[in-house]
């Protein structure tokens, strides 16, 4: 989802389904979104680059703009997410702005784990996390 400015949202869809912009909807940015996952997925790009303009309230936008400073193939915990923001908040509240991440996979969600090192809630399911970490190949402790 998206306008002419910035991506809005990122859905995920099920194993053999489809979605396609009718020709009147086709839109450059949204284009490009899609060239960016097709290479994403095909292991040729590891960090988005389209605008994004999440819709939430000043303290999730901080935290989802923390989420863009993890490196592909990294994973950190709440805590040191929400130590690394500025002025530093708890793990629970990072949990909750996280959790509430329209733009999945762009604003990567998926690094961010749990302080002993497991997988955690991800509105895909934690399978589709695991997954996602293994293709960017982070280890798990």
């Amino acid at each position: 989802m998206g306008s002419a400015q910035a991506i809005e949202g990122v859905g995920c869809m099920t194993h053999g389904t489809t979605q396609t912009n009718s020709a009147t909807e086709s839109c450059p940015l949204i284009d490009e979104c899609a060239n960016q996952l097709r290479a994403y997925f095909d292991g040729r790009l590891t960090k988005f680059d389209v605008p994004l303009a999440p819709a939430g309230t000043p303290y999730q936008r901080r935290v989802w703009q923390g989420l863009q400073d993890i490196p592909y193939g990294q994973t950190v915990s709440y805590g040191q997410l929400s130590q690394a923001l500025q002025p530093p908040s708890g793990p629970r509240a990072v949990g909750s702005a996280v959790g509430r991440n329209p733009i999945a996979l762009l604003l990567p969600c998926h690094r961010v784990i749990g302080g002993r090192g497991e997988l955690t809630g991800f509105a895909w399911g934690l399978a589709h996390k695991a997954w996602l970490l293994s293709h960017e190949g982070s280890m798990l402790c």
